[in-house]
């Protein structure tokens, strides 16, 4: 069995399987519905299955602050006045032991109904991807589910210390938390007593805003989990993490409570945000247990990359290079040879390094505010996926072009899809459950994405052979147009592809170095383009160039046997 290249699909359940239509803007989980757990039944994952994911992302499963009422299950109330949109931000965990009871078709059964989600996605043959949220929580946090012996986070914590690494939060010495500089919530108000949510001490907020009195821009609804790193100290920063700080124990165990359900790989929201000293003691202990559990990590700052990577991180966003350069040459603002720029920045540690072009925090790529058009990404996408060996993630949606252009709610009109409100979408609604009502284009898109996936992982050369870019010897081509080589064995991929909306004929120099080190043989191949099954007859020679027509918004992958 060869090793599989990692592909990502990640989908956000409450959205899923949501089929009622039209939404009202704003609205609760009564008026527009919500997506649940049994949507994703043993036909649709095999559906995910065979467009060519090996994981899924089941985004926002634990437990998270709501507008909803589930009091009489015994699930504490939020104060809407510490929520974003009706339905919740899926990061503002209100209890790390439960699951949303938005997803369960009985509330009462809903982590039976998760475990059983689990299983049958394992046994689609797809490994669970799900959340891991280490460095903030809601401000209501209250678990009801933790186990037997486990104290709640901040149960034993001394208000009265700004800091102590006994605590579990930051707290701003006896002041109230003020929340005027907040937009009001939209009604539901009247339905507390009292009406203002009150928090006395404040505490910080997750996005390191350590005043009682957090603006509109902050992370108001959370607050931030203490490490053991004192921001406020007199000379600055300090550390304190002798003896292990109380949160670290706290936080493993919540590691080591879901990776016993049979998770596969957790994904770790603002993984930077959390000291790598804790991700070496977490990793380790979850890794002793459950040796084949992956970490997948939020981190943007490139100077970090290799200090998470040796704190046990098997996979970093490549968002700040390679996502971010991608997106720049499919929207005209940077020239395609950049590319060879960003995979050189982490050739490295390019196998912890996870592609993608879309992701819940992004804008879709069919959306006004990228590029507009989903087949303008093709070409980024084929040169994600087909350039190296790591792991590449996509969004639910992104395959049918999905456009982002809803203004659900408390989300905007900002050409992303809503993680804070109940709705639908269109794209996944019909591309799961209402085929016959897919465009003609949607459904060529899918069956491109299908195409490419599986491919990957049925050749050899672009799962796991060797990369050879071949900009440098080819800068007449870096405007528009990027080509490499990969090979493994006896067989060798020319890859091209075409970021301009015109067909273009290039001329690919192959230069005398990737001849020496790959072991080419300089003569002519018949060969075969595996996008278009088209036959062709190239010459290979050393500093030579190959004639060849690459499709507007596509690509080439010619195939030869050496």
């Amino acid at each position: 069995m060869h090793v599989m290249k990692p592909i990502v699909y990640q989908v956000f359940p409450r959205l899923f399987g949501n089929r009622n239509t039209p939404c009202k803007h704003n609205g609760t989980l009564l008026e527009n519905g919500c997506g649940k757990f049994n949507d994703f039944d043993e036909k649709t994952l095999l559906q995910i299955k065979r467009l060519g994911a090996t994981h899924v992302w089941f985004t926002g499963v634990v437990r998270h602050t709501s507008t909803t009422d589930y009091s009489s299950f015994g699930i504490p109330r939020q104060n809407p006045q510490v929520v974003k949109g009706k339905a919740g931000s899926p990061y503002a965990i209100t209890d790390y032991y439960d699951v949303d009871p938005d997803l369960a078709t009985d509330v009462k059964n809903r982590m039976g109904e998760w475990e059983a989600l689990i299983d049958r996605t394992h046994q689609a043959g797809l490994k669970v991807v799900m959340d891991f949220v280490p460095n903030h929580v809601a401000r209501q946090y209250k678990s009801i589910c933790k186990p037997e012996g486990i104290h709640d986070l901040g149960e034993d914590d001394d208000k009265s210390m700004h800091f102590s690494p006994k605590n579990n939060f930051y707290y701003c010495w006896g002041q109230p938390l003020d929340l005027s500089d907040l937009p009001k919530p939209e009604g539901e108000l009247d339905l507390f007593a009292p009406q203002q949510y009150e928090e006395c001490p404040a505490r910080a907020t997750g996005n390191d805003q350590f005043s009682p009195r957090p603006s509109r821009n902050d992370w108001y609804e959370t607050v931030k989990l203490n490490y053991g790193i004192d921001y406020c100290d007199a000379g600055g920063r300090s550390e304190h993490f002798t003896p292990i700080p109380n949160t670290w124990s706290k936080m493993t165990d919540i590691l080591l409570f879901w990776a016993k359900k049979g998770i596969d790989a957790f994904r770790c929201d603002m993984a930077e945000m959390v000291p790598a000293a804790f991700w070496y003691w977490a990793t380790d202990k979850v890794k002793y247990r459950y040796p084949d559990v992956k970490f997948i990590g939020e981190v943007y700052n490139p100077a970090e990359y290799r200090n998470y990577i040796g704190a046990g991180f098997d996979w970093l966003y490549d968002k700040v290079g390679m996502y971010d350069c991608i997106r720049d040459v499919i929207c005209g603002r940077r020239r395609a040879g950049e590319i060879s720029l960003q995979w050189q920045t982490t050739d490295d540690i390019r196998q912890y390094m996870l592609y993608f072009l879309e992701n819940h925090d992004e804008q879709r790529i069919a959306s006004d505010f990228f590029c507009g058009n989903a087949r303008k990404g093709v070409p980024g996408f084929l040169v994600s996926v087909l350039m190296q060996s790591n792991p590449f993630m996509l969004y639910a949606g992104q395959e049918f072009g999905e456009k982002g252009m809803d203004q659900e709610g408390f989300s905007g009109l900002d050409g992303r899809t809503t993680i804070f409100d109940y709705w639908t979408v269109d794209t996944l609604r019909r591309g799961y459950f209402d085929r016959r009502k897919l465009k003609r284009d949607e459904k060529q898109l899918e069956g491109l994405y299908l195409y490419v996936l599986n491919l990957v992982n049925a050749e050899k050369a672009l799962r796991e052979g060797e990369f050879f870019d071949l900009m440098y010897m080819n800068q007449h081509l870096a405007e528009k147009q990027y080509v490499f080589l990969r090979k493994a064995e006896d067989e060798l991929m020319l890859v091209a592809v075409n970021f301009a909306d015109t067909d273009a004929d290039c001329d690919i120099v192959v230069p005398h170095h990737a001849i020496s080190y790959l072991g080419i043989e300089e003569k002519t191949y018949e060969t075969v383009d595996l996008l278009s099954n088209e036959k062709a007859v190239l010459s290979l020679k050393a500093d030579a160039a190959v004639k060849v027509k690459v499709p507007a918004n596509g690509g080439c992958v010619f195939k030869m046997k050496l």
